[in-house]
């Protein structure tokens, strides 16, 4: 099997796959996964990934150079003997599938992980003219559709019927384990992070770029110090927008009261030092499916999410309240100040949640696999 990926770095849809590649090996199941980068460079998980035994191969060409890009893909998958293609791309799939036509693969699966719909290009001519090709190049080309969360699915979709055994939903797998005893760090954490034991502590985990809109975890986290003047906030990820967030904490004299701590692999220690979990997506397009949303849950957070946020991450176990960006930051920052004043969620029962949803990683291991069935 040939997954294509952008590249094995910090993405979420890389670290879900490799997540699930060492969920395999713990269970003794014999995967043969090979992944297919359209980077040429190197990324950040790909010691990981040759950990687990699996091969990482980069296209020589930017995808820019379109038809050297699709030749060397086409080349890659007849040289492999590789029986199955499961394209990561959501639009840009139809592309993959398109310079692979009459390779005699076995199953052609196109895999959505958001709704953004992008098409690597920022003219909106060239937008508006792909990406109907490519939802249609994917639709006739692909055996298989699969998507995060049913909002994007009928997203990609775009008003089609959903194909019985054709189209479907899979739940990214998720892993508890850092979580069963992370609350036993938070003081020790919180030490660490430069929070007092008591101070109400707000969370931005994600990447710092428009689509997650930090800017506006700012300007709730200040309204939120009026209300309540011990409150601090947490940032951690990294993106296009890391230089604006801490310009703008330093605007409003937040810079005390704040803590960038930039891209972090203990992501569950941290959250359990926390409060309280802020989410202000965008609504348009909205959030494709929310891990750490779900992850916040299992840290024992509360949730103060936007309308772009789905309902699917949440387990019946959340306490969360969900506004309008359009709301404003007051509003916002008075939901946060009530959810702080409610107990926080019970962690034992989040888990146990967990365990009974398509996101424990046995359940989405077996379906994973029964994709490329």
């Amino acid at each position: 099997m040939l997954h294509v990926v952008e590249s094995l770095g910090n993405g979420s849809v890389e670290a879900w796959l490799l997540r699930m590649a060492a969920h395999a090996r713990l269970r003794r199941i014999p995967i043969d996964w090979t992944f297919y980068c359209q980077l040429p460079e190197a990324g950040a998980r790909e010691a990981r990934a040759r950990d687990l035994g699996l091969p990482v191969l980069h296209s020589p060409l930017p995808i820019r150079h379109k038809l050297g890009f699709a030749r060397a893909l086409r080349s890659s998958l007849v040289a492999g003997g590789y029986q199955i293609l499961h394209s990561h791309h959501d639009l840009l799939s139809g592309f993959y599938l398109a310079a692979c036509a009459g390779v005699p693969l076995r199953r052609r699966l196109v895999h959505v992980h958001n709704a953004d719909e992008q098409v690597l290009t920022d003219q909106r001519l060239k937008r508006a003219l792909l990406r109907p090709l490519l939802r249609r190049l994917s639709l006739h080309c692909a055996d298989r559709i699969v998507a995060n969360s049913h909002h994007c699915l009928d997203t990609f979709l775009a008003g089609r019927a959903r194909r019985t055994g054709r189209d479907g939903i899979h739940r990214y797998g998720i892993d508890a384990s850092p979580f069963l005893n992370a609350a036993g760090e938070r003081l020790q954490r919180r030490r660490a992070l430069g929070l007092a034991a008591a101070a109400p502590t707000l969370l931005f985990l994600g990447r710092l770029s428009p689509e997650k809109n930090p800017l506006h975890a700012v300007e709730v986290l200040a309204a939120l110090r009026r209300l309540r003047p011990d409150a601090m906030g947490v940032f951690v990820g990294s993106g296009s927008l890391a230089a604006a967030v801490e310009r703008r904490l330093q605007e409003l004299g937040l810079q005390d009261c704040s803590r960038m701590l930039g891209w972090r692999d203990d992501g569950a220690a941290i959250m359990a030092a926390c409060d309280l979990f802020l989410l202000p997506h965008p609504e348009h397009p909205p959030e494709g499916f929310g891990i750490a949303v779900v992850e916040a849950q299992l840290a024992g957070l509360r949730l103060l999410l936007s309308d772009g946020v789905p309902q699917d991450p949440l387990l019946p176990t959340a306490v969360f309240r969900r506004l309008p960006l359009a709301a404003g930051p007051e509003r916002w920052a008075a939901a946060a100040a009530a959810l702080l004043q409610q107990p926080p969620p019970d962690r034992r029962a989040s888990l146990a949640a967990h365990r009974a949803s398509a996101m424990d990683l046995d359940h989405a291991l077996q379906q994973l696999l029964q994709l490329h069935a």
